[in-house]
């Protein structure tokens, strides 16, 4: 299974909803299953720098099927996952990123979001994969 387009356009508008409860701009990248991009918006005033993290987080979080923030606890010095952050042409291994299931719980995407604090990128990015 993958998202399609349609299922993208739905979480980006739950995460933008969210984000404006969070009183923050935000960019945020849609992955399939494939981690390739199927849906990006940056809303109005988010930053620049974010745009990259974004789609860096929603990879990350595809490629591990697993939310970027658990993945940064394991890459702390001493962990598992230690520099696991230089593979794959660079990860984003802090929260904003998390895998979008389908209701069978098959992974068929992931969401990246960033523009504010660590906190808020992960609400955002959850409020977007719970609207599958």
């Amino acid at each position: 299974m993958n998202i399609i387009l349609e299922q993208a356009e739905k979480i980006i508008e739950a995460a933008k909803i969210k984000s404006v409860e969070l009183d923050t701009k935000m960019n945020i990248a849609i992955v399939d299953a494939g981690a390739n991009l199927v849906a990006f918006a940056r809303m109005d005033g988010a930053w620049l720098g974010s745009l990259d993290i974004a789609i860096k987080k929603a990879k990350t979080a595809r490629f591990f099927d697993m939310n970027t923030g658990i993945i940064g606890e394991l890459s702390q010095p001493g962990g598992s996952l230690y520099n696991i952050e230089h593979s794959n042409g660079g990860l984003i291994t802090f929260p904003g990123g998390v895998p979008i299931k389908d209701d069978q719980g098959n992974v068929i995407g992931a969401i990246g979001v960033s523009g504010s604090t660590v906190e808020n990128d992960h609400a955002v990015a959850e409020a977007g994969a719970n609207a599958v």
